[in-house]
């Protein structure tokens, strides 16, 4: 609800392409600063504990921007502000977050489990932007009204979250010879997060493969009120339906999903799902009216599910104990990324136009995924191995461990444990 709130206001206090980027740039920032620091607070401290404070600054940002507007007092920098704020929260909350799951669950659930999280978040996105742009377009209630009903809702999750018992995701978890001699600084220990990355290659291409896609990828989302109240000429709940289309996708694909999330296929599917995420942003760019583009970003939002729980699983099952909330942290640095790159791509929508800058992201997806692919070894490979390794689990254990990335290209993190 606030992300499409956060871009409705900007949109009526401005009406430019370059305020909608302007605003997910704070957002941005303040989340690529977060995240690493998150990362390491994931790893050393109480996940449980970063996961309660967080959530806390989330819904008081949300309860003051209801406030103001409700009030009549906002002004376009108080949503700088509350974007700085929440984007800060968020870079710590999502590391702990996605870190804690594997305490919970264990290694041989782990997609199953992020995949049914995702399922559990795009399940609200079917009916609560929707539910916002509506709800935003009645006078009684307006954008400040449904900013406290989502401040609301945000408490109700910090409730929920205190039922999370306190022995889990505790820094204590973490296997003490893994654990420094004494304390490093924060800067140190994320250097070191970024050390083992790239001296793991399957997993840096991962990491850095999943930036683009995201980064770039996921910048429609900013876009949605100017594409359809700019483009298409309709009011804001059209906003929310369209919003919701991308999350009806979304779920339609996680059950199905959930059962394949942690098999010797969920780098094929990845690496696939992000061939037609880019597809999808383009043919998005290019609908000639609303209801071509609601189809299209069904399948824009199926994609970048299907790629984003596959990415951060396989991530989670390449990292030691030790790098958990590190490796999460720089995976989750796209986001703030997207929030970056989304103002250079307001200013470019305003200079070349709007569908042709969503053109060139969806571009960018494809030659992203196609580059991981061919380091990769290829679609092709990919699926053999796959095959392979589902064989191999049939016959015996040794044989899936066997599966390197000398023997096919490709290397199957559920199938053997990361390299030191």
């Amino acid at each position: 609800m606030q992300m499409l709130l956060r871009a409705l206001l900007a949109w009526d206090l401005t009406e430019r392409e370059a305020a909608l980027g302007i605003t997910y740039l704070c957002f941005g920032i303040s989340m690529l600063i977060s995240t690493p620091l998150g990362g390491v607070a994931a790893d050393r401290l109480s996940k449980r504990r970063i996961m309660l404070i967080s959530q806390s600054v989330i819904t008081a940002a949300a309860a003051a921007m209801g406030v103001v507007v409700a009030a009549g007092l906002v002004d376009f920098w108080m949503l700088l502000v509350a974007a700085v704020s929440q984007g800060s929260a968020f870079g710590f909350l999502g590391p702990a977050r996605i870190a804690i799951s594997r305490e919970i669950v264990g290694r041989e659930h782990l997609g199953n489990a992020i995949t049914l999280a995702l399922l559990s978040m795009n399940g609200t996105r079917v009916f609560a932007p929707a539910a916002a742009g509506v709800l935003a377009g009645v006078s009684s209630v307006g954008i400040g009204g449904t900013y406290l009903i989502s401040a609301v809702f945000a408490f109700v999750s910090w409730l929920l979250m205190l039922r999370i018992p306190r022995a889990v995701g505790r820094a204590a978890a973490i296997d003490n010879s893994q654990r420094p001699e004494k304390w490093v600084n924060p800067f140190g220990e994320i250097i070191n997060g970024i050390r083992y990355v790239k001296a793991d290659r399957p997993l840096r291409r991962l990491v850095v493969s999943s930036f683009f896609v995201v980064v770039f990828g996921f910048s429609y989302v900013a876009f949605l009120p100017a594409l359809v109240e700019g483009e298409f000429g309709l009011g804001e709940q059209w906003v929310g339906y369209i919003s919701s289309a991308s999350a009806i996708g979304a779920v339609a694909v996680a059950m199905p999903l959930a059962s394949r999330a942690d098999s010797s296929w969920a780098k094929f599917l990845m690496a696939a799902s992000g061939l037609a995420f880019g597809v999808g942003v383009i043919l998005f760019g290019n609908a000639p009216s609303f209801w071509p583009a609601f189809i299209v970003v069904l399948v824009v939002g199926a994609a970048f599910t299907v790629y984003q729980s596959l990415s951060n699983t396989l991530a989670l099952a390449m990292a030691d104990d030790a790098h958990q909330g590190r490796v999460q942290s720089l995976m989750m640095l796209a986001f703030a990324g997207f929030g970056i790159v989304a103002a250079p791509m307001g200013a470019l929508a305003e200079w070349i136009g709007l569908r042709e800058a969503l053109t060139l992201t969806g571009i960018v997806v494809l030659v992203a995924s196609m580059t991981y692919i061919a380091l990769e070894g290829g679609l092709l490979n990919m699926k053999r191995t796959a095959e392979r390794a589902r064989h191999c689990g049939d016959q015996n254990a040794d044989c899936a461990n066997a599966l390197h990335e000398g023997d096919q290209g490709v290397e199957i993190a559920s199938a053997s444990p990361p390299r030191p």
